[in-house]
């Protein structure tokens, strides 16, 4: 059964038990969150500038929108505030510092109808995390930059909680990924040629449920959830982050969602930063969790200059 929490008032070890349970947590805006948004409006607005960026995909060819988003998201990405901001949100949630690592933030763009939905506008369609080498233990977190509709949100699709989907998670391994594909974004402009994972039977999206909430809102799910990208009808561009959250004694003793379905190769942990110090996990805490593929490709993904 999944439930939906909203501002429940759980330390983070029962939050993180909740969640390997399939549970969803909900979290009114924080002064945390809302300075996250708007330092991230302030970049995006100043990128698509003169336009509103929810509307820019309405004035813009679509190389030039690509070509924005290829100098924005980077930036983004890698810009100091951003890591600062999710300390203070991390903090807000009731986590501690030394024991909670995390990824990269990620700006997500889904533009309306079908202008774009390649590359660095990736629409993801359903899937796990856990079958892109994500750990079992892995948390998302997401909110919205801007308001959003039921239009242009995620879908989750509570029955494959507990119930396997066949895809093609076997063939996946994130080392080759960093290494062949996950550079080549911004060349997916009209179709995206790299291999991914997906599925391999017929799905029943539905019962679905998708969560509607303001901007600076806190949305977290287990990254063993299945969910998808819907497709947006609502004439606006969606922007929202993302960053994906682990435990560190949850990773030593191996406490996580079950494994129902992931046939994937190779961790992403090595991309996750302790929220204290930006240091990144020791070796052997990744050990515990390879699979004697890291001579296959690029064990953490280095941008090009």
């Amino acid at each position: 059964m999944n439930s939906i929490f909203f501002d429940a008032p759980l330390c983070d070890e029962l939050r993180r038990q909740q969640l390997y349970n399939g549970q969803l947590f909900v979290y009114s805006a924080t002064p945390g969150t809302l300075a996250f948004c708007e330092f991230t409006r302030q970049l995006v607005e100043e990128a698509f500038a003169p336009y509103d960026p929810r509307e820019a995909q309405h004035f813009l060819p679509v190389e030039r929108f690509m070509a924005i988003l290829a100098d924005l998201k980077p930036r983004f990405i890698h810009h100091p505030r951003a890591k600062e901001l999710i300390q203070t949100i991390l903090l807000e949630r009731g986590c501690v510092l030394d024991k909670t690592y995390f990824d990269v933030p990620r700006l997500r763009t889904m533009t309306h109808g079908d202008y774009l939905k390649t590359g660095l506008a990736y629409a993801f369609h359903p899937h796990r995390d856990t079958w892109f080498s994500a750990p079992f233990s892995q948390q998302n977190w997401w909110l919205p930059v801007y308001d959003v509709q039921p239009e242009n949100v995620m879908a989750f699709h509570p029955y494959y909680w507990s119930n396997p989907v066949r895809n093609g998670s076997q063939e996946y391994n994130y080392y080759v990924w960093n290494k062949t594909s996950r550079g080549k974004a911004a060349e997916q402009l009209k179709t995206d040629t790299r291999k991914q994972p997906h599925i391999q039977q017929e799905l029943a999206v539905d019962p679905q449920f998708r969560i509607v909430s303001p901007a600076g809102s806190m949305l977290i799910f287990s990254g063993a959830q299945l969910h998808s990208t819907v497709p947006n009808e609502s004439s606006y561009t969606r922007f929202s982050i993302d960053f994906r959250v682990v435990n560190y004694d949850d990773l030593v003793h191996r406490r996580a969602a079950l494994n129902i379905d992931s046939e994937s190769t190779g961790t992403t942990l090595r991309d996750f930063l302790r929220a204290s110090d930006f240091s990144r996990l020791p070796d052997e805490i990744v050990a515990m969790y390879d699979s004697g593929t890291e001579v296959d490709g690029e064990l953490i993904y280095r941008p090009p200059a």
